[in-house]
């Protein structure tokens, strides 16, 4: 009895010195994965496969970080969500500031084009800014923006190189970047007008599935970002001014 006694409170101290290993986070934000382990994460920042083409500056874990009242909120949507065979997935979450100054100066270098096919076929790289694809300033950095989507339940993030070949956001499901998502008619950050969410020219099914996702997200006090199907923040934000920038770990 006594060395079972021991074997578990020995297997105890490994699970609690794993989940702790993670570092303190700023008063009034958490990891979601620490609140609800079912929501996916497919943190591309933390990456390759995204409009860089490499890690972005910050993204030292594909780690969800969130104010704590909108990783509440989530929760609630993911709750929502599971009862009619879906899950959530989220891309972004919190973004350092330090990762929005590496945005601005991978932007300010007009030969670094290498994902331009993938991401930005038909926008001028001088023009995510003012066009509102980028920002100097992220509501992402005040923690209560999330990216995300729709996947049905019981699948899983697909693996694949973002490199090996051009994918064409634009295209259609079965050709651009493979996810798990259902159709949204656009991968994740295309820049391109089809991404705005009530765009018709996606047709009525992907537009029945961004409206189920924006219905889902309202009801849990998410406004939308009409340029990106994906971009949600809390209405009632608790940092609405303030701007973070500690690293992702």
């Amino acid at each position: 009895m006594r060395n079972l006694l021991i074997v578990f409170v020995t297997v105890l101290g490994v699970a609690c010195s794993n989940k702790n290993d993670r570092p303190d986070l700023p008063d009034g934000f958490s990891y979601l994965s620490a609140l609800d382990v079912s929501i996916q994460h497919d943190m591309r920042y933390a990456g390759r496969n995204n409009f860089l083409g490499r890690p972005v500056t910050g993204y030292d874990a594909a780690e969800c970080i969130l104010t704590t009242p909108a990783a509440e909120a989530l929760v609630l949507v993911q709750e929502a969500v599971s009862t009619i065979g879906y899950s959530l997935k989220v891309y972004d979450c919190f973004r350092p500031q330090r990762a929005v100054n590496d945005f601005m100066q991978w932007a300010a270098d007009p030969d670094d084009v290498l994902m331009r096919s993938s991401y930005y076929p038909d926008v001028p790289k001088s023009e995510l800014f003012s066009r509102g694809y980028i920002a100097e300033r992220s509501g992402h950095s005040r923690g209560s923006t999330v990216d995300l989507t729709l996947v049905p339940l019981g699948t899983s993030v697909p693996e694949a190189d973002p490199l090996a070949r051009e994918y064409d956001c634009r295209a259609s499901a079965t050709e651009r970047f493979p996810d798990n998502s259902i159709d949204m008619g656009t991968g994740y950050d295309c820049f391109d007008l089809r991404s705005h969410t009530d765009d018709i020219a996606v047709g009525a099914v992907v537009l029945q599935h961004r409206h189920l996702l924006r219905n889902l997200m309202e009801a849990a006090g998410f406004t939308n970002y009409e340029q990106e199907w994906w971009h949600y923040t809390l209405e009632d934000e608790p940092f609405p001014d303030q701007y973070f920038d500690f690293p992702i770990q």
